[in-house]
């Protein structure tokens, strides 16, 4: 996925949360959560796992969805 799309999977996800309520969650800034919603940035690979285990998702689902998609639609023909 791109960043675009992270982002907005994140903010999704996010959903009535507050930022601070998610960085306090992450031990992060608000500033990184929003950077990270709107697709300026990626969370480092530590940090995946745990705003996976804070969403009670995959990492797969959060950052790789349209790759693992994609592969298994690729597979299929």
């Amino acid at each position: 996925m791109n960043r675009e799309e992270i982002g907005k999977r994140l903010r999704t996800l996010r959903g009535s949360r507050s930022l601070d309520e998610v960085a306090k969650a992450l031990n992060v800034t608000p500033m990184a959560v929003s950077l990270w919603e709107r697709g300026e940035r990626v969370p480092s690979d530590d940090l995946k796992i745990k705003i996976a285990a804070y969403y009670k998702r995959s990492v797969t689902f959060i950052f790789f969805a349209d790759r693992v998609n994609k592969t298994l639609t690729e597979a299929k023909k």
